[in-house]
């Protein structure tokens, strides 16, 4: 079937959002008159969001005691600048003008909360652009459940069979393919150290935005 849609995760897959969670956490150790870690600490675990990430900075579990004090400032500071330092991904603005110009929608299909996925959207001038947002608040059960995807398709109205997802992880490769969509793997997001993304069972796995045009050229020819 001939490609219609092509749906993105958003933290690792369309942005790279790293850098403002990473300034976020080394400027909350700052303000503690602690050491910075190596932001590659905080890099390899954003996948696993504010918990995971909060955790990997401080060296504590979330059993500890003041972790959900801290976790909470987190997302305050989040809150307001979750939108400093984020950008697409190189190579990811000529794939968007390559799918615009084909006539292909695109969209975002992330676990991130509405009340930041929004803000970031908008910041970054691709809220109008985009054909949709869909993040947790919009279904009851986020990825690796299809609920997100599905969604996605039906608001589109669009078969399945003719939606490309894209993430960086086990999980979007997971509800997409229980959802019945084309499913491609990016290596150059937020992937833990210990997994790999050729064992998630994607359609194609890639190292670079680009590398998905050819994916793109080929299924608008429908091969």
């Amino acid at each position: 079937m001939r490609l219609r849609a092509v749906l993105f995760d958003m933290d690792g897959t369309l942005l790279d959002t790293a850098p403002d969670f990473i300034a976020i956490s080394q400027a909350m150790l700052a303000d503690r008159g602690l050491p910075a870690i190596a932001d590659k600490t905080i890099r390899d675990v954003i996948s696993g969001g504010a918990r995971a990430m909060v955790a990997a900075t401080f060296a504590i579990s979330p059993d500890d005691e003041g972790f959900e004090a801290l976790r909470l400032e987190f997302l305050e500071r989040y809150q307001q600048d979750c939108a400093v330092h984020s950008a697409l991904f190189p190579g990811m603005a000529e794939l968007l003008a390559d799918i615009e110009k084909g006539n292909l929608l695109w969209g975002v299909v992330t676990n991130k909360p509405l009340r930041f996925a929004e803000p970031i959207m908008q910041r970054l001038g691709l809220a109008e652009r985009s054909a949709l947002l869909i993040c947790p608040d919009h279904v009851k059960r986020s990825k690796p459940d299809p609920e997100p995807l599905t969604l996605a398709c039906a608001t589109l109205k669009l078969d399945p069979a003719s939606v490309l997802f894209v993430g960086d992880d086990l999980r979007d490769i997971e509800s997409g393919r229980d959802a019945g969509t084309r499913t491609a793997a990016v290596r150059y997001g937020y992937i833990h150290p210990e997994d790999n993304p050729n064992n998630w069972g994607a359609d194609v796995v890639v190292d670079h935005p680009l590398e998905l045009r050819k994916v793109l050229d080929s299924a608008l020819c429908g091969c």
